[in-house]
């Protein structure tokens, strides 16, 4: 048995925490264009 496997400190899916990150990002840029777009539409 591996010493360190007796603390783990959390067992959830690692592909939920992937996932969660992968929204969070895409959400981000999505909102950073958005107001670039809203910018450039004003701006003319």
């Amino acid at each position: 048995m591996n010493e360190f496997e007796n603390n783990v400190q959390s067992k959830r899916n690692d592909a939920i925490d992937a996932g969660m990150g992968f929204v969070v990002s895409f959400v981000f840029f999505a909102t950073i264009f958005i107001i670039a777009a809203v910018v450039q539409y004003v701006a003319l």
